[in-house]
């Protein structure tokens, strides 16, 4: 996914769980942010749903993962920035849901909408 930002600025707003209710879909809000950002709960549009969140790697501003859990379920999303030419840069995301045997089908399903995410996410921080 191409961000008209260069990759610091794209990985300071992807990084920060704050943010992630402007761009992310599944969420009406993030909670209990801890640590610099470090941990949180997602407060999903599905009632009850709050997976508790974490970072497990933050190397600026080239590469970030936060992991979840809920239930039986663990989902994780690494996203990988790429400085491009005249200030952009281009994000990668790696998505996978597992848990019960449903991960692939939790996984294939969700990818659209972290493509869409991040299409969101490269247009609300082109504007800041």
């Amino acid at each position: 996914m191409a961000f008209p930002v260069p990759a610091d600025r794209a990985f300071a707003y992807l990084a920060d769980p704050r943010n992630r209710p402007q761009w992310q879909s599944s969420l009406r809000s993030v909670a209990d942010v801890r640590r610099d950002g470090a941990a949180w709960t997602d407060v999903t549009v599905v009632p009850g749903v709050r997976p508790r969140m974490r970072t497990t790697i933050d190397e600026p501003p080239y590469r970030w993962a936060e992991e979840g859990e809920l239930g039986p379920f663990r989902a994780r999303l690494e996203l990988r920035l790429t400085p491009g030419e005249a200030g952009t840069c281009t994000v990668r995301a790696d998505f996978a849901v597992h848990g019960l045997g449903l991960g692939g089908l939790l996984t294939a399903g969700a990818r659209p909408a972290v493509a869409a995410d991040l299409r969101r996410a490269a247009r609300l921080v082109a504007r800041r």
